[in-house]
């Protein structure tokens, strides 16, 4: 993801006290996949002011725990469609596609 105006990097952390925590596992907790994905909702809005209509696919490829600094990646896909990324410093947490509200 190299263009600025065609991309957009979005930082995050979900602290070791949020309230999911609780019942995502309890001893052995981690961050729920629609947390990470509410978080790209929340970057493709900041970005482009636009609302995800659907998650066209999502694999995510490892966990992600309470307090790890992650960030989202998007990327213009065209269409109203936005590749996304979520990175824990090189790893790869998460590769999919996002389309928004038109």
């Amino acid at each position: 993801m190299t263009d600025a105006a065609m991309t957009h990097a979005q930082p995050f952390r979900f602290a070791a006290d949020h309230p999911s925590f609780a019942g995502h596992f309890p001893g052995r907790p981690i961050v729920a996949g629609v947390l990470i994905l509410e978080q790209a909702a929340q970057a493709l809005h900041a970005w482009r002011g636009a609302s995800v209509r659907q998650v066209i696919d999502a694999k995510f490829l490892a966990p992600l725990l309470p307090g790890q600094d992650a960030v989202v990646e998007l990327a213009d896909a065209g269409e109203c469609r936005y590749r996304l990324v979520v990175r824990r410093g090189d790893e790869i947490l998460l590769r999919g596609t996002l389309e928004a509200s038109a």
